[in-house]
């Protein structure tokens, strides 16, 4: 048995995810190809009011938000918490026209992102973002690809 040091909750929310064992593995070996040694990864996926409480308290934002990552690495060993709003990830995938979980994994992949130093202010590094995102999420394992 693979075992990780990623752990998925679900916050304030009914919402049941699943392949949380392969989603582990598949953020490992991410976290792997970015050079990066895994440390401790919490995914805490939530409401908007649970996220939103968070960005007030700790970023001072009123604003909604799909993500919010808190980066807790030294040197090269990635940990930390991301969390994820399901409200935000199902809004946004009607918008795109994506499906719920493929919208899912590319904020997961997004937090891992952010813990490996990469930032999305500029319209250059939103586009590196985007162009990590997409590389990554054609790498899943198949299960991953077609799980409706």
């Amino acid at each position: 048995m693979i075992k990780t040091n990623i752990r998925i909750f679900v916050e304030d929310s009914n919402y049941r995810i699943r392949q949380k064992k392969i989603i582990r593995i598949w953020l490992s070996d991410v976290i792997v190809l970015e050079y990066k040694t895994l440390g401790d990864l919490n995914i805490i996926l939530c409401t908007d009011s649970f996220l939103s409480e968070l960005n007030q308290k700790y970023l001072s934002h009123d604003t909604l938000t799909d993500v919010i990552t808190f980066d807790f690495s030294e040197n090269n060993v990635l940990s930390g918490e991301i969390y994820i709003s399901i409200d935000r990830i199902k809004e946004n995938a009607s918008i795109f026209g994506n499906a719920v979980y493929n919208e899912l994994h590319r904020i997961m992949i997004h937090g891992v992102l952010h813990l490996c130093g990469y930032h999305d202010k500029s319209k250059k590094e939103k586009e590196q973002m985007t162009r990590k995102e997409d590389h990554y999420l054609s790498i899943r394992p198949e299960r991953l690809r077609i799980w409706a």
